[in-house]
């Protein structure tokens, strides 16, 4: 015990992060929310909306947070994803992130940049640019869950106008799948 009589141990501690992906449907496809960096590692990269935990929070409020800052968007529904943990993902130190995904409008959810990203933009899928740490696997990670979860969750409809043609429907289903 250390002199405050609380326990104190004598090993590293790597920081946590979280990352959100955040996917939304305009035009008939399904896009990618990302923000460019204004700070290194990485300066000038595209990467996903994330960023350090703070000692007040959960990752799932430091998601929310981090979101709003670098995008501007908020009151996303988000669902945990995946921890991603390999030893040498950030250039700085260890860092284990926690990484959040979402279903949004583009509508209901226009983007702003700040905090620390210099630019936010919506990417289609097949146009994803190239990604700072492990983005990119994080990504690919979350396009597999979103195809699981729509073979058993009607999770498209959040997507669609309040009024929607089938034709429409399917659209979104092909894309996805």
């Amino acid at each position: 015990m250390d002199k405050k009589g609380k326990y104190s141990y004598e090993y590293p501690r790597p920081a946590a992060t979280t990352d959100n992906v955040i996917f939304g449907f305009d035009e008939g496809e399904l896009k990618i929310l990302l923000i460019q960096r204004c700070i290194e590692p990485f300066k000038g990269e595209w990467a996903l909306p994330g960023g350090f935990m703070r000692m007040d929070e959960d990752a799932e409020t430091c998601a929310l947070r981090e979101l709003k800052e670098e995008t501007g968007v908020e009151n996303a529904y988000i669902e945990q994803l995946y921890t991603f943990s390999a030893v040498n993902r950030d250039p700085r130190y260890r860092v284990i992130s926690i990484a959040y995904y979402a279903l949004v409008k583009l509508s209901a959810h226009p983007i702003q940049a700040g905090d620390d990203a210099g630019n936010a933009r919506w990417f289609p899928l097949s146009e994803i640019p190239s990604l700072a740490f492990d983005h990119r696997e994080i990504i690919a990670t979350a396009i597999q869950r979103l195809k699981g979860k729509i073979r058993y969750q009607p999770v498209g409809f959040e997507l669609l106008p309040e009024k929607f043609t089938l034709p429409e429907l399917q659209r979104l289903y092909e894309v996805t799948l």
